[in-house]
């Protein structure tokens, strides 16, 4: 009996060193070295957090290079990122951006229904920021 077993033992040995072993290492640096890459060249929009209706404008352009968008609600409400800001705190905000990304550019979306003073007040506030790049968003005029 002792003779058998040894055999078998032997035969499990024999099989457990014929099977093929995957090594995961490299598909996981490879993954890795991917998932960085994706991180490095993709763009992320920051989006103002509020709905507006835009005024609409015959001469409207589309800007795809764009970087921190603020919403003005038509109650005069300012929101960048989803978060209401007071104008005061605005054109800190904006500095921020800008040492972040030196080359980026403000997009107002002011809601049809705000005061023009408003609107005025958050632009004065981006140029005293330093943003050299400052645009309202309109809807374009279907021809």
């Amino acid at each position: 009996m002792l003779r058998s077993k040894g055999r078998l033992g032997a035969g499990r040995a024999l099989e457990e060193s014929t099977e093929a072993d995957i090594n995961m290492a490299p598909l996981i640096d490879m993954i890795f070295i991917l998932l960085i890459f994706f991180l490095v060249t993709a763009s992320f929009v920051r989006e103002s957090g509020v709905e507006i209706q835009r005024p609409e404008a015959a001469s409207a352009e589309s800007e795809d290079a764009v970087g921190l968008m603020i919403g003005v609600t038509p109650a005069g409400e300012i929101f960048i990122d989803g978060r209401a800001v007071a104008l005061r705190r605005v054109r800190a905000v904006v500095e921020r951006f800008l040492l972040e990304n030196p080359a980026g550019g403000v997009l107002i979306e002011a809601d049809r229904d705000c005061r023009s003073g408003r609107l005025v007040a958050v632009l004065d506030q981006c140029r005293l920021a330093g943003a050299e790049k400052v645009a309202v968003s309109a809807a374009a005029v279907a021809p």
